[in-house]
């Protein structure tokens, strides 16, 4: 059973459709982009793989799922820089070229799955760290992400309850009809 993500073009709030229920989803600032760049915003369309569960471990206990999974750790970080080696990897901060932390003050990446986008293999300046994580609240919903797919505490605990490692992320522009 696969994960759906749709939304309108230039939508930053769309639907995730799983196991048969409708959950609100944030999008990247950008919406939904055919052709994803670093730094655009946009979470791309496509299908991809969830590689593994992180979880911070201070905050939430791991959570029931069969992915792999593994506590966040305070050096925990993720290149984005598309020059590097590393780009579009996990690395241990403090890091040599730029990496976004993981381990962050707000609530974010308590929980992190990566997609399997840009990875196998790596394309520098394609777009890194496309995450499925947790949403952060605004005045009209969920806010956007810089290009990731997020989700309500409540509504990612249960998704995760529920996928397979062949679970994948279907990622797709709605028509408006």
């Amino acid at each position: 059973m696969n994960i759906h993500v749709t939304a309108l073009p230039g939508r930053q709030q769309g639907v995730l459709r799983f196991g048969g229920e409708d959950f609100p989803c944030a999008l990247g600032r950008s919406g939904i982009v055919t052709d994803k760049r670093e730094g655009d915003g946009g979470t791309p369309v496509g299908s991809f793989a969830l590689r593994e569960l992180f979880f911070r471990p201070d905050r939430l206990a791991k959570p029931a799922t069969i992915l792999a999974s593994k506590p966040i750790a305070a050096d925990d970080g993720w290149c984005d820089a598309s020059g590097d080696v590393a780009y579009n990897r996990p690395v241990k901060l403090p890091y040599p070229a730029s990496a976004e932390t993981l381990w962050r003050e707000d609530h974010l990446y308590d929980l992190i799955v990566p997609l399997g986008y840009n990875d196998d293999p790596v394309r520098p300046g394609a777009g890194s760290a496309i995450f499925f994580h947790l949403a952060k609240e605004d005045g009209s919903g969920l806010a956007a992400t810089e290009g990731c797919v997020a989700l309500r505490l409540a509504d990612m605990l249960h998704v995760l309850a529920h996928v397979t490692p062949e679970t994948r992320m279907i990622v797709e522009l709605a028509s408006a009809a």
